[in-house]
């Protein structure tokens, strides 16, 4: 029997918006994604791709069909509004059923469906059934660094406007040798031009990059920081924000933005650069990036 989990509406945002190629979304043991609410409350509306969570004439909840529990990655449970582990919710109830069959941590979302909802209302849906093709469709959005302010993207993402929009992203770090194609104003838009490659020196932007964002972050003022496909440059400009903006580690930081963006992944250049940012900021190495994980 797995134990059971609080997960936050950030963390739930990210896990719906992984991908390598394409989306996570289409493979068919990565998310199981629950809603105990009642009927009514789910044809309303509910978070996408969102299963209804069956109960028996006895009001116990039912394990779903057709879905293999024990080879899940993730199973994430919500309801109206469950903000602890304690208690005898509808999410609680049908997280402990889960639990059952599951390997891993069942999640309970935090603030269940109002909080995320709130902060994520363009992942409402009314949809009960989705296709296989509108799944391997699904455009995911930036993952979320730091919440409300700070993103990590792709080019596709930079370019959609929508995204733009209901991200509240005024300001973009482009870390690409391609230029933005949105008509942001010149002063919210820092283009560092450096390919990816282990010669490539990002060193010497990291300065401008953390002033850049200190300045432009703020309520309804977001900052996107992206590379062509949002692996390795942006996500070396990440840390080296993170261990600026926190005063971490590079290895704390390292944590920090894998847990929010699984398949990130500086080159090896990157990392080299990123131990001597380290060292200038806290005054000595703290990470043995000779670690095989680096």
């Amino acid at each position: 029997m797995a134990m059971l989990a609080l997960c936050t509406a950030t963390e739930l945002y990210n896990i719906l918006n992984q991908s390598t190629k394409f989306s996570r979304l289409a493979e068919p043991n990565y998310l199981c994604l629950l809603d105990a609410r009642s009927k009514r409350e789910y044809n309303e509306s509910h978070i996408i791709t969102a299963r209804r969570a069956k109960q028996n004439e006895d009001m116990c909840f039912l394990l779903p069909e057709s879905i293999e529990l024990d080879c899940m990655k993730y199973c994430v449970v919500y309801d109206s509004r469950t903000d602890s582990l304690d208690g005898e919710g509808p999410a609680i109830q049908c997280a402990k059923v889960m639990s059952q069959v599951t390997r891993l941590p069942v999640l309970v979302l935090k603030g269940g469906y109002e909080e995320f909802s709130g902060y994520y209302h363009f992942f409402r849906s009314q949809k009960v059934f989705w296709m296989p093709q509108e799944i391997d469709e699904f455009q995911p959005y930036p993952i979320e660094i730091i919440p409300g302010l700070l993103y990590m993207g792709d080019l596709r993402q930079a370019n959609d406007r929508h995204i733009q929009k209901d991200l509240k992203i005024k300001s973009h770090v482009n870390v690409s040798l391609d230029p933005t194609q949105l008509s942001l104003l010149s002063g919210q838009v820092l283009h560092i031009s450096e390919p990816d490659s282990c010669d490539s020196d990002l060193l010497q932007f990291f300065p401008s990059a953390c002033q850049f964002i200190d300045s432009h972050m703020a309520p309804n003022c977001a900052v996107l920081v992206y590379s062509q496909l949002g692996i390795s440059r942006c996500s070396a400009v990440l840390i080296a924000y993170l261990i600026h903006y926190r005063k971490c580690t590079l290895q704390e930081a390292w944590n920090r933005l894998l847990k929010c963006k699984t398949n990130m992944r500086p080159n090896r250049g990157f990392v080299r650069q990123l131990s001597r940012w380290e060292n200038a900021v806290l005054g000595r190495e703290h990470t043995n990036i000779s670690d095989p994980k680096f």
